[in-house]
């Protein structure tokens, strides 16, 4: 109470409620009219020892819910090193340590969309380890790049060609962001670009 007729002289403004000028009258004014509002709050903050950017910060991640998690397009693109990287990545992941598809015959002429290039990348006790790593990393890094206003973000994740390793683990990256809420498009950029086909 005394805290909110501090910040009013402080900042030499009237309450807007306040029919005589006087503070003290228009907060009890608001009080009986918020009354019935506060009772179905679901949270109350107390400002009283909060600075603005801190009431700021509190307010933002109170409030990264599914709405908030909406307003930021993630795009994750798969593609190939020897293509070049994409001049638009916020985050570039290099997935060239993971075995490669490319050197297994019977997989080669296949992407990483299919069954069983997938199964190959992604089963792979190195691949379990690194995308677990890589999902908490996005699990942490996301909702602080919401919180602080951005739109886009675009994650580019490489391998060699661009068809295989980079796709596989593209797909599973946007499967993982979907689950999680987030408004995500995916774009294979290079697959069957060694081959002129899928």
């Amino acid at each position: 109470h005394e805290e909110i007729i501090k910040r009013f002289k402080e900042t030499r403004r009237r309450h807007p409620l306040s029919l005589g000028g006087e503070i003290e009258e228009g907060i009890q004014r608001e009080r009986s009219i918020l009354e019935g509002l506060r009772g179905r709050a679901d949270m109350i903050i107390d400002t009283t020892n909060l600075k603005t950017h801190e009431l700021r910060d509190k307010i933002r991640s109170s409030f990264i819910g599914k709405e908030k998690r909406k307003s930021l397009l993630i795009t994750v693109i798969s593609f190939g090193y020897k293509y070049g990287v994409p001049l638009d990545a916020d985050l570039v992941l290099d997935v060239r340590f993971l075995p490669n598809p490319h050197y297994i015959e019977e997989l080669r002429p296949h992407s990483g969309e299919e069954k069983i290039v997938k199964d190959f990348v992604l089963k792979r006790k190195e691949t379990k380890v690194f995308v677990r790593k890589f999902f908490d990393f996005l699990a942490f890094l996301i909702p602080h790049y919401v919180a602080e206003g951005k739109t886009h973000l675009v994650i580019a994740l490489g391998c060699t060609g661009g068809t295989h390793r980079s796709v596989a683990i593209a797909d599973a990256t946007m499967e993982f962001l979907n689950k999680n809420g987030f408004n995500v498009t995916l774009r294979h950029r290079d697959i069957g670009r060694d081959f002129g086909s899928k």
